[in-house]
């Protein structure tokens, strides 16, 4: 269902399994949106709950006109979900944030302050974290490390969901895989400004973490992929071209070495090691120059054709939909 209507504000909340949270997250929301004199809706994407977290948001729904509920076929991951709350919003300002209660409504103001001042994205950063070191804080240090230094997007805090967005910045970025987590970084390829907001992170009530290990090692190839499209998404020649043209010259210099060795000097090359590693680096530069171009190709192909969703709608209820 289109909807057409220009609002103030759009939150944007994944859920999965978090019934025990959802009503005091609802009243928080709700609370805190009606003392700031705007126009909002609150998109609540089901992502494949299998708890009583839908039957739950869906009683938020038919009391209330500003919930928007957006029911997922299957647990597809907090990127599709958040994407599809993205897809709906109408808001001139999206805000997105945890159902867990770890992230604290009552910010909510301080974010739309600095898009008011002219900021892109508003990024939240908890600074007091209640969470354990050694399996939470300490990962996560080492990856907002890593990630501003590769990105070159310096920010202390990439894990927190509690961020702001400008309407026009959120709507012209597409995400897949685990890529959530930087989209400051995917953004700052639009010329954004982005500023940093220092959050209340409370410890969590009901449930238990989605976080794990493998987790971790996720971002952190993740990140190599944020990378390549930073630098390289529309010209991949230049990087796998650059390592096939490497490989092919040192392959070069070592078989004209061996070859003055073998012409001028007569000397057997036949059973040195050097001249299957010369043949090996120069067919590995050719296979890297021709992936090269077929990355080429497949770039032009993909920036021509139509945009394909990373998730599947069931249903979606708003305030127009049939009520029981």
């Amino acid at each position: 269902m289109e909807r057409h209507e220009s609002l103030d504000l759009s939150l944007v909340i994944p859920v999965y399994n978090e019934e025990k949270s959802l009503p005091v997250l609802y009243q928080e929301l709700t609370s805190t949106c009606r003392k700031l004199g705007k126009s909002y809706e609150i998109i609540f994407v089901d992502d494949g709950s299998q708890d009583a977290s839908y039957a739950e948001l869906k009683t938020f729904q038919k009391q209330d006109p500003s919930v928007i509920l957006i029911k997922l076929r299957k647990n597809f991951g907090q990127t599709p979900a958040l994407s599809a709350g993205f897809d709906h919003a109408q808001g001139e300002i999206v805000i997105t944030l945890d159902a867990d209660l770890q992230n604290d409504p009552n910010d909510i103001p301080l974010f739309i302050q600095k898009i008011e001042e002219g900021y892109d994205i508003a990024s939240g950063w908890r600074r007091k974290r209640k969470d354990r070191f050694l399996s939470r804080r300490l990962p996560s240090i080492i990856a907002n490390w890593l990630i501003s230094f590769i990105t070159r997007v310096k920010l202390h805090d990439y894990g927190c969901t509690l961020k702001a967005f400008r309407k026009e910045v959120i709507k012209n970025i597409k995400l897949y895989g685990e890529l959530h987590r930087f989209i400051p970084a995917i953004a700052s390829q639009l010329g954004v400004s982005i500023a940093e907001v220092e959050v209340h992170h409370r410890p969590r009530k009901f449930g238990k973490s989605k976080y794990s290990f493998f987790r971790f090692t996720r971002v952190i190839l993740d990140l190599l992929t944020v990378k390549f499209l930073l630098s390289y998404s529309t010209r991949p020649l230049q990087i796998f071209g650059f390592i096939g043209l490497i490989s092919g010259i040192v392959g070069g210099i070592i078989g004209l070495i061996l070859s003055y060795q073998r012409l001028i000097l007569q000397q057997s090359i036949s059973g040195r090691p050097l001249l299957l590693l010369a043949i090996l680096l120069i067919v590995i530069g050719i296979q890297f120059i021709t992936l090269g171009l077929l990355a080429e190709i497949m770039v032009r192909a993909y920036h021509e054709s139509s945009d394909r969703r990373t998730y599947f709608i069931q249903e979606i209820l708003d305030a127009d939909s049939e009520r029981d």
